[in-house]
């Protein structure tokens, strides 16, 4: 970097903000990295280019500080100490992109794959002002693309157009988006490029000069017609002409635009007004002629579009519209970068790229609160994340790595068996973020686990993940899911302290033919222990129950239980079988304490003598509103550190209230036995909180204390 450049900086910052200590201190930090790498650009010549685009004084600064010489020698801690949150947030941001996988690690297999690589891109800034400095990145990037090898330079090149040009244009940075596509154009077809250059016969400067004289002359036409009309040229660039030949299988000589004038005018009759001047002032090509106004394009894009020959043979694109439809070509649902770069973009995007233009457009004011109002939530219902290739894989928002195994392919998700995360390996529950890159660890065997379809684990989010691990067990040989189906059925039992079941009522109650088909089906999947437990938790009273067929005499009372046909009397909860909302219960008339309620499965109530069951009444739950109801748990697990802080954090999390805790250890099996006391709402947050423990490393078993 030489002072001469130095000094340019300190000229137009100190034209623009005046010169003062924070700028002393980061221009400072800039110069001192010893930064000797030629092919990163140092951060004084990308901050000379944020100076040129206008940007404030926070964005200059941070460009600054985000050489990357500074990366790891200036923690983001010590520059928002000494330049303020906003500062150190646009350096973070700006680092963090600097870091992404580019080149030759990114694979860009397709549109689609290219536009997953602009929204990951767009998601994970925090501010607009973070992607304009490393779109300046880029451009100061790609003239040094000489000193890489020659598969970096291209796949750099490439990324090039695939993401940040059409980032660019999305942003309404038209001189970046022109400068970014001819660098990495020259890099990637430098023979191509060169033959076009040579085609060309002229430099851009002469050709800008043509154009200028071709504006003086249609402006002082159009005063002649008292029409207030803007006339601006616009040549075109090497990589525009390049692709309309490609696109178009065309010659050089074929083409009609490659110099080209626009007109903005004040109605729809102006335009064709102006278009009639300029045919009958110049030679008209009729096959070059397109109205869009009286036919708009599906995106609704509106103009004018002719072209003429001036009396020296050149050829003249011209584009009539008027403001209005010039602004909803820029800005609106029809912007000119859709049709162009063939990629869906959906409304959030939309709305967040007008955002973004707007703010390079307002004033000082208007700009300020424009950044406050930017969102970084693009997408935020799909997460963008790596593969260790570089491919894009999108899984829902708070996707895991089994979503992201199976999105990839269905046995790699079968096979799955651990996952890394950006290095480090994770548990399969772990949310993954945008910009992770996933890995991952697979065995030879196709073995899904069943615990990942129990939505209270947490291993799944995707239906569709869910769907193909339950069809994977729908195609297993019959006795596995036999055998499978019976191993579940009965830790369900154990878990919840379920006694005197009658599988038979829920073969019939799940409409199976047999008990053997019944099980299997649990083995399948078809059958979860959610919905057993929901039969099992409703299921009509059986002996030695007597029902009482009385007719509840209006609504059902606000309390904890409701009494079948007599109304509010004095209830306890019995401390034998403590139930809790969602069991089946049952009432039993007390001597002296009113009626004890009882689980219909206590073995108490199972027990009773023949005489004492004429004392059994039916009640059910009432409307409790933010009851809560303690309960027993047994957790048996092997000894190991930092097992009871693991299970607090289990029960912190799901905010349980935990009102008492017994733990003893047999030191000669190194087994620890926990009997806790918690308050619940309901038998589904048990349920709940039992399937978490049970994911605790070194848990053998959980289940209630009936």
């Amino acid at each position: 970097m030489d002072s001469a450049q130095e000094q340019e900086f300190i000229e137009a910052a100190t034209s623009k903000f005046g010169w003062d200590e924070q700028f002393t201190r980061a221009f400072d930090y800039a110069i001192s990295t010893g930064h000797s790498d030629k092919r990163r650009p140092r951060s004084i010549t990308v901050a000379n280019r944020v100076l040129q685009l206008d940007m404030d004084r926070e964005a200059v600064l941070a460009t600054l500080l985000s050489d990357p010489g500074l990366r790891d020698l200036l923690p983001i801690e010590k520059i928002e100490t000494e330049f303020g949150a906003t500062v150190a947030g646009l350096t973070r941001g700006v680092n963090q992109l600097n870091t992404l996988k580019n080149g030759k690690q990114t694979r860009l297999d397709s549109p689609e794959q290219a536009e997953m690589l602009r929204r990951l891109l767009m998601a994970i800034i925090s501010d607009a002002r973070v992607m304009l400095i490393k779109l300046c990145y880029r451009v100061e990037r790609l003239p040094l693309l000489k000193h890489d090898d020659y598969e970096q330079r291209r796949g750099i090149a490439q990324e090039t157009l695939d993401i940040f040009a059409p980032l660019a244009n999305r942003l309404g940075m038209g001189l970046l988006k022109w400068e970014l596509e001819d660098l990495a154009f020259r890099a990637l077809e430098p023979q191509a490029y060169k033959r076009i250059a040579k085609l060309l016969e002229e430099k851009r400067s002469e050709r800008e000069v043509f154009i200028r004289g071709f504006g003086d002359q249609l402006r002082s036409l159009l005063d002649d017609q008292q029409i207030k009309a803007s006339v601006q040229g616009r040549v075109k660039h090497i990589v525009s002409i390049w692709r309309k030949m490609q696109r178009k299988n065309l010659e050089f000589h074929e083409l009609f635009d490659v110099r080209a004038a626009r007109i903005l005018v004040d109605s729809v009759a102006d335009c064709y007004a102006v278009l009639g001047i300029v045919h009958t002032t110049w030679q008209h090509i009729p096959q070059e002629f397109d109205d869009y106004i009286a036919n708009p394009k599906e995106n609704g894009y509106q103009s004018l579009h002719t072209a003429v020959a001036t009396e020296d043979g050149k050829i003249v694109e011209v584009q009539i519209r008027t403001h209005e439809m010039h602004e909803n070509s820029e800005l609106g649902v029809a912007s000119h970068w859709r049709y162009k770069e063939g990629a869906r973009l959906d409304r959030r995007m939309e709305s967040s790229i007008a955002q973004m233009r707007d703010l390079l457009q307002g004033s000082e004011e208007e700009v300020s609160d424009a950044i406050s109002e930017i969102s970084t939530e693009l997408s935020n219902d799909r997460a963008y994340v790596f593969t260790p290739t570089g491919q894009i894989v999108d899984i829902p928002m708070g996707g895991t790595p089994l979503d992201f195994a199976y999105s990839i392919h269905s046995e790699v998700g079968h096979r799955c068996r651990g996952a890394k995360v950006n290095g480090r390996i994770v548990n399969l529950t772990t949310v993954l973020e945008t910009g992770d890159e996933v890995e991952i660890l697979t065995t030879k065997e196709s073995r899904p686990s069943r615990d990942w379809m129990n939505k209270n684990l947490g291993f799944i989010k995707s239906a569709g993940t869910r769907s193909k691990v339950r069809n994977w067990f729908n195609h297993q040989d019959f006795e596995q899911n036999l055998l499978d189906g019976k191993s579940v059925y009965d830790r369900m039992l154990s878990k919840f302290s379920l006694h005197n079941v009658d599988v038979k009522q829920l073969v019939m109650h799940f409409k199976r033919k047999d008990t053997e088909q019944f099980f299997a089906d649990i083995g399948r999947g078809l059958i979860t222990s959610a919905q057993m437990l929901g039969f099992l938790q409703t299921e009509p009273e059986r002996d030695p129950f007597r029902k009482i067929k009385k007719e509840a005499k209006g609504p059902a009372p606000k309390d904890e239980v409701s009494i079948h046909g007599v109304g509010n009397l004095l209830t306890q909860f019995a401390q034998c079988c403590k139930p809790v909302p969602g069991d089946a219960i049952v009432g039993f008339i007390t001597i002296n304490s009113g009626i004890s309620i009882h689980k219909r499965s206590c073995s108490n109530i199972l027990s009773l003598p023949e005489d004492k069951q004429q004392r059994l009444i039916e009640v059910d739950w009432g409307q409790q509103a933010g009851t809560v109801y303690p309960v027993e748990v047994s957790v048996t697990a092997y000894q190991r550190t930092g097992l009871m802080q693991d299970i607090s954090t289990i029960l912190a999390n799901l905010k349980v209230n935990l009102l008492n805790i017994n733990s003893n250890t047999n030191r000669d099996e190194q087994i620890v036995h926990t009997r806790m006391t918690i308050e619940i709402h309901s038998v589904d947050e048990l349920v709940a909180i039992i399937d978490k423990l049970s994911q605790v490393p070194n848990v053998q078993e959980v289940r209630r204390i009936a």
